[in-house]
């Protein structure tokens, strides 16, 4: 058996030799972005990729056209799973830098294989539907991750980072039910549904204010009327609730919930609240794995800092996996650290020069960690022992 420098060198190089072929994915991708759901071409073409590197693909995964893993290896366990976000955003295409994501992960992955995969079994996992839908929740509930020892990505950004503080997600419908009236001829007469969801937004911007970090509420409203002449008899919103774990999101939904009930008692309306979708669980960084992927991406002059204090960096369907298995996902950066994702310029970026050395930097470091997971049992078993000892505490502050 090679020493883990020798195999760490071959892992480096399996990826240098098909920069160039990457770099064509990931541009492929940029140019023909695909919402959720809809990525056919994008799976398409990762799954030709891997097939032509020796993988067995099943396409469907879950009941998800478009999602897909790939298997290589000669062995069920030791497992490591490298993760492929593919999906783009309506309108801005990969300002979520997606298309580097995939290539990283398909580098990874084909690397493992070639240099480790008499080991153990290297899954390519193609996840669609990240920024809305959840393709991952699907995926872990289907039992993709029940048997890897570790999931695998990394994520471009703004700041060469460690972990990312993504927080629990889930969106909330509210509901109330009036009685219509004309606003002058018979006032008294209308139960205004609009005035109770109006009151449930005063209601949740006060108590926003006491919110420990982390939680946020962010609401709109679907259904407000269909005329100034005329009473709401039916008004909703939906709530985009947060919280910094998946203890803290349900404080938040249950303040949606009372606030939303207080209003329809207040005012006499009948209100209904429900959750919309699945949500995602918080992150759980595996600080171990973590930890050596920031020391192999050293080599390529990248060093990986800590999230600033106070930042938090939205959801991700990655918290579901990371409840289950350990997990990292590292950021890149591809642009200065006073821009953002979600953006024209960042679209832009995921197509540059920097975008190719993250790209291809994520995929070497990945691929020696993937290494390390299936050619060493102290790698998996402190990542299991950390994954089973260290909950993130809940910080409800209620």
């Amino acid at each position: 058996m090679d020493s883990g420098e020798d195999l760490y060198g071959e892992a480096e190089r399996a990826v240098d030799t098909r920069a160039d072929a990457l770099w064509d994915v990931a541009l492929r991708l940029h140019r023909c972005p695909e919402i959720a759901y809809q990525e056919h071409a994008a799976a398409r073409l990762l799954g030709d990729e891997l097939r032509a590197g020796g993988f067995e693909v099943t396409t469907g995964v879950a009941g998800m056209p478009t999602a897909f893993v790939a298997r290589g290896g000669a062995a069920s366990r030791p497992g490591v799973a490298l993760l492929m976000e593919y999906d783009a955003l309506p309108g801005l295409g990969h300002a979520c830098g997606h298309n580097l994501i995939a290539a990283a992960g398909l580098g990874a992955a084909l690397a493992a294989r070639e240099v480790a995969g008499a080991a153990g079994t290297v899954l390519a996992v193609g996840s669609p539907a990240e920024e809305s839908g959840g393709g991952k929740v699907a995926l872990a509930t289907a039992g993709v991750f029940d048997d890897v020892d570790a999931a695998l990505m990394v994520h471009p950004g703004v700041r060469d980072q460690t972990w990312a503080p993504l927080t629990a997600q889930a969106q909330v419908r509210v509901r109330f039910y009036g009685r219509s009236a004309h606003p002058t001829g018979n006032p008294g007469e209308g139960v205004d549904a609009l005035a109770a969801l109006v009151e449930t937004f005063t209601m949740l911007g006060a108590l926003g204010r006491r919110f420990p970090p982390g939680s946020h509420v962010q609401g709109i409203v679907t259904q407000g009327g269909v005329a100034t002449n005329i009473v709401p008899d039916l008004a909703e919103g939906l709530f985009g609730c947060r919280g910094l774990t998946v203890d803290a999101l349900a404080d938040v939904i249950g303040d949606v919930t009372r606030s939303a009930r207080a209003a329809a008692a207040f005012l006499g309306a009948q209100v209904e609240v429900e959750r919309v979708g699945t949500g995602y669980e918080h992150f759980r960084n595996s600080e171990p794995l973590a930890a050596r992927f920031a020391q192999h991406i050293r080599r390529a002059g990248r060093v990986l800092q800590e999230p600033p204090a106070g930042t938090f960096l939205g959801s991700s369907d990655i918290g579901d996996v990371s409840g289950r298995v350990p997990a990292i996902h590292p950021f890149l950066a591809i642009m200065d650290a006073d821009s953002s994702d979600h953006t024209a310029p960042f679209a832009e970026a995921a197509a540059s020069e920097r975008g190719r050395r993250a790209m291809l930097d994520g995929a070497k470091a990945l691929a020696c960690l993937a290494v390390d997971t299936l050619t060493s049992a102290e790698v998996r078993e402190e990542a299991w022992r950390f994954f089973h000892e260290h909950e993130p505490v809940a910080a409800t502050g209620r």
